[in-house]
């Protein structure tokens, strides 16, 4: 028998492979790649419902004018600004204290920490309007401990609205990015920390100067991720305030205000895609500044 040659079965394997992974790649170029190139191209119409036709900048330009957006976009990153640095922050620290070997029952207190992020968005939604209700457990305490002469209008103040919608993706989240820092945390070499404390450097110090520096890739890749869900903040809002980003619009996000333009107003899907634009590009924007700031510097 005729032996195959080297170059036949380089490309007898090439295309072998090609095929396994083409019904993947149509799907991702059905359900993926066209969906983006169809909303940039829809971008640049106007009209309401199917009645559109081509507008060029138009919807750039409305953006300028349209107070409700500048507004949804100012309480976007009111929330990135203050929920996520907070939120990288308190991981660190319950990593950090949870992978300490001393500590008992820590695989409890890990699923503790962590289960809010599998939980139920609806149950959870449910259980943090009951907390927070004018007569609920959180009013009751506050009140009790003497921090609060009369209930806090979690739902009707645009203030502590803010704050509650903060809360709740904190509480959802931060179990999410301590698992990433704890697994991180178990491939250091605990001698490092060991001729540290031998040496007399306080804990402080050995978590600014050892943990932070040898996290710095995990911390990059979940401040990017934190930050890109922000950004498009929607599920925790419209289970919240029931889709209305109330009060007033005190916390509306982009990615709701962009749901209310092609669901619950008058269809505007041209608007609609342009104002999805522009998480993309802040998206992109940021990413690109925390790479930077990250960087590898010789």
């Amino acid at each position: 028998m005729a032996k195959s040659r080297p170059g036949n079965l380089k490309r007898f394997y090439d295309v072998n492979g090609w095929l396994f992974v083409a019904p993947a790649l149509l799907l991702v170029a059905a359900f993926m790649f066209y969906p983006i190139i169809r909303s940039l191209v829809l971008s640049f119409y106007s009209g309401r419902g199917m009645m559109m036709k081509f507008a060029g900048f138009s919807n750039i330009e409305r953006l300028w004018y349209d107070a409700v957006f500048w507004q949804a976009l100012t309480n976007t990153l009111t929330f990135l600004v203050i929920q996520v640095p907070v939120m990288i922050m308190l991981a660190l620290i319950l990593a950090n204290a949870l992978n300490n070997p001393k500590l008992r029952f820590a695989g409890l207190f890990r699923t503790a920490i962590f289960l809010p992020c599998v939980s139920s968005l609806v149950a959870y939604s449910i259980l943090f309007k009951s907390m927070f209700a004018t007569n609920g457990i959180v009013n009751s305490t506050v009140m009790a401990i003497g921090l609060a002469d009369q209930p806090i209008e979690w739902f009707t103040d645009p203030f502590w609205a803010k704050v509650l919608v903060i809360l709740a993706i904190t509480w959802r989240w931060t179990g999410y990015n301590m698992i990433f820092y704890l697994a991180a945390l178990q491939n250091i070499d605990r001698s490092i920390y060991e001729a540290a404390r031998i040496d007399g450097v306080p804990a402080w110090r050995r978590f600014l100067h050892i943990t932070i520096p040898m996290l710095k890739p995990v911390i990059l890749f979940t401040t990017i991720t934190s930050t890109i869900g922000t950004l498009q903040l929607f599920d925790e809002v419209y289970n919240l305030t029931e889709g209305k980003g109330g009060p007033a619009n005190a916390t509306l996000t982009l990615s709701l205000y962009i749901y209310n333009l092609t669901f619950r107003f008058m269809p505007n899907f041209g608007y609609a895609a342009t104002v999805s634009y522009v998480i993309v590009l802040i998206v992109a924007i940021l990413s690109f500044l925390q790479f930077y700031a990250a960087r590898e510097r010789k």
